[in-house]
């Protein structure tokens, strides 16, 4: 699989303004922040977005439709990222939640993406360091070039806890991965 540079498109709702207003009725609520959700996943995976300064992410376009003059505030982008979070797409780097992990891929997903890249480049039974997985001339090319190093642990744990990979410490540290 390559990487290629994911068209990013908007869906209708981005241009509907009561979509920039959290709905207090529970039932439209759970639908509007659904929406929410896939379009901050969406957008993530399109901007490559691992690793999300929450004030930063509030002001980028994604919660801010400049056309309608509608922004999302920040007690609401916090109530996506929460919604998201109980979606395991989200982990909190800090309790002030400024600063998230965003998950628009699965460590599961990643993992056979990644074992995939390594079986059909002749890496099986050879350690690669996360580095060279993370910023590697042999991954440019790849969906995972650029993966957060969290991202990239998470998806090698699934494949070590399936017996396709070894994580291995250099000088003290998981620093490598075998795959098997």
């Amino acid at each position: 699989m390559t990487a290629d540079i994911m068209a990013f498109t908007f869906p209708w709702e981005y241009d509907f303004p009561p979509f920039f207003t959290i709905q207090p009725n529970a039932t439209t609520r759970e639908k509007q922040l659904e929406s929410w959700g896939q379009l901050v996943l969406h957008y993530c995976h399109a901007n490559n977005i691992f690793v999300a300064d929450v004030i930063a992410l509030s002001e980028s376009e994604l919660f801010n439709n400049k056309n309608i003059h509608r922004r999302l505030n920040h007690k609401d982008v916090l109530t996506v990222l929460d919604y998201l979070e109980s979606k395991k797409c989200v982990e909190w780097v800090d309790r002030q939640k400024k600063q998230c992990h965003i998950h628009w891929q699965t460590p599961e997903q990643w993992a056979e993406v990644i074992h995939g890249w390594a079986r059909s480049n002749g890496f099986i039974n050879s350690v690669v360091t996360f580095e060279d997985l993370i910023e590697g001339d042999d991954t440019v090319q790849e969906s995972f070039h650029g993966i957060n190093r969290l991202a990239l642990l998470k998806a090698l744990e699934v494949l070590q806890s399936n017996n396709r990979a070894a994580i291995v410490d250099i000088d003290g540290v998981q620093a490598g991965v075998k795959f098997l």
